[in-house]
């Protein structure tokens, strides 16, 4: 069968393809502006003063990206691991990439003509009254094809707008990460810290009933008073009560780490809930400069790249104030009978161009382009505010984490003194040459202190980790590669 045997077809179809070519590549530029990366003044350095193990040194880029490595703590990788892989979190950002990408598919078959196939086999008869009241038969069979040129860049612009999209999902992915890791860590430590608290509070509360034993003997054998007495009983159920309470934020700190490993409530490994210490930070970290986070944080990537996004979003606005020019066609067969349908004298074929130009429309156009300008200084403002918002949450981490050493070390001291405290109150009261009131306050002042060091073990710890997440660590974890695309890549479109 020889549908194209026709020469004068050919011809027509020859000129039809080289038109085609012709606006093909050499065509309008995209209308519209060029996406160009906002230039902002970053500092040097830091504010804050680096000490207490803090260091100006470049970043390892290895230790950054799976940071909670450094506390030696092998249930604490074991969790983010999980976390990784289970938090709902997580897979709710991959589900969103997935969908962009996807979208990301679909602006891009714009650029490609779409081609039916389309077959029918009807019966018809007409009324006698005013027709000739015959049956006939009606076979068909064609392919129908149609093709937007695009001229002046819409659709150019709309791909580049997806691709955007696509890395805009992916920095949100791993803008999750960051946090996800990050919160593990965190409820990680607390449930750490509770425990070490829960445990001194009970040490504190066995010691103090030893205290009230020894008073309680000697008010029997009429050596201590009753005031002393009942000053060792509230002294100890005052310990008593203090138990519950942080067993219950125990509690509550490890329904939260449940959560966030897409757990029920209670359901943990036997490792964390076993009574471990709290993991011990690095003698020393690097933090590098501030322009080294403004590239690592993913949640100013994103910023980014929306920011592109929406650049790209006033090119394809300000495309439908321009003529849109398309190429159609269709060839087939048509018959009254199914025996010659192809027979060649019964094919059929029409094609050509067509255009059409919004002429009118009350400046509907035009206001969406200034819509879109609009949005795109908002996505600047937002871009300007997440660099902010980085340098801020460095800032006040490495204050934080500095500050908070000192306050340990004195910790430290005030502990060891109440402790040494309690063991002369009790000898010296014990051989009587003390009064009563020396002990019950040595042995508060030792519950308080121990309780604050206790805490502070793990507000170091967790200030640590802010400061890791603030630096932008931890979103490698999925796939143990970094996800990125480059702008120029995005801009030209994938190849298909």
């Amino acid at each position: 069968m020889q549908l194209f045997s026709n020469k004068r077809l050919k011809k027509k179809l020859t000129c039809a393809l080289n038109l085609a070519a012709f606006w093909m590549f050499f065509g309008c530029a995209a209308v519209g502006p060029d996406y160009v990366k906002p230039e902002m003044e970053t500092p040097v350095q830091w504010q804050t003063e680096l000490r207490d193990g803090l260091r100006s040194q470049p970043m390892d880029p290895e230790t950054l990206a799976k940071w909670w490595q450094t506390f030696d703590d092998p249930v604490l990788t074991v969790l983010i691991e999980e976390a990784v892989n289970s938090n709902l979190d997580v897979r709710s950002a991959a589900a969103r990439l997935r969908e962009a990408r996807a979208r990301r598919g679909i602006s891009g078959a714009d650029r490609f003509p779409t081609i039916d196939a389309s077959g029918s086999a009807t019966r018809t008869r007409s009324s006698e009254s005013i027709g000739t009241g015959i049956e006939q038969d009606l076979y068909n069979v064609g392919f129908d094809a149609s093709w937007e040129i695009d001229l002046f860049g819409g659709v150019r612009r709309s791909v580049e707008k997806a691709d955007a999209n696509v890395a805009a999902s992916q920095e949100e992915l791993h803008d999750v990460l960051v946090s996800i890791t990050a919160e593990i860590a965190l409820n990680y430590v607390e449930v750490r810290s509770y425990q070490t608290r829960l445990s001194i509070a009970q040490a504190n509360r066995d010691a103090q009933a030893e205290t009230f034993q020894l008073v309680q003997n000697r008010y029997d054998a009429g050596l201590a008073a009753q005031l002393e007495l009942e000053q060792a009983r509230y002294n100890l159920e005052s310990t008593r009560a203090e138990i519950p309470s942080l067993n219950t934020a125990l509690e509550q700190a490890k329904n939260r780490l449940a959560l966030l490993l897409g757990r029920q409530p209670g359901v943990l490994p036997q490792e964390v809930t076993e009574r471990r210490p709290i993991p011990v930070t690095p003698v020393e970290i690097a933090v590098g400069v501030p322009a080294d986070t403004l590239r690592r944080r993913p949640d100013v990537r994103q910023a980014e790249w929306e920011l592109a996004a929406q650049t790209a979003s006033i090119g394809v606005a300000t495309a439908e104030l321009y003529p849109k020019f398309s190429l159609f066609g269709s060839i087939g067969l048509e018959s009254l009978s199914s025996d010659d349908l192809f027979n060649t004298r019964n094919r059929t074929y029409s094609f050509g161009p067509s255009f059409s130009w919004r002429i009118f429309d009350t400046g509907r156009v035009r206001q969406q382009i200034e819509v879109e300008t609009a949005l795109q200084e908002q996505a600047l403002i937002a871009y300007e505010a997440a660099i902010l918002t980085a340098l801020e949450d460095v800032e006040n981490a490495l204050v934080a984490y500095a500050d908070e050493q000192v306050r340990r070390g004195a910790l430290v001291q005030a502990s060891a003194a109440a402790e040494r405290a309690v063991t002369q109150a009790r000898n010296q009261y014990r051989a009587g040459l003390s009064d009563f009131q020396n002990v019950l306050d040595s042995q508060r002042s030792l519950l308080s202190y121990q309780d604050q060091l206790a805490a502070s073990d793990g507000t170091v710890t967790s200030n640590l980790v802010r400061l890791y997440k603030a630096l932008g660590g931890g979103w490698e974890a999925m796939n143990g590669a970094p996800l990125t695309i480059e702008f120029e890549n995005a801009k030209n479109g994938n190849k298909e």
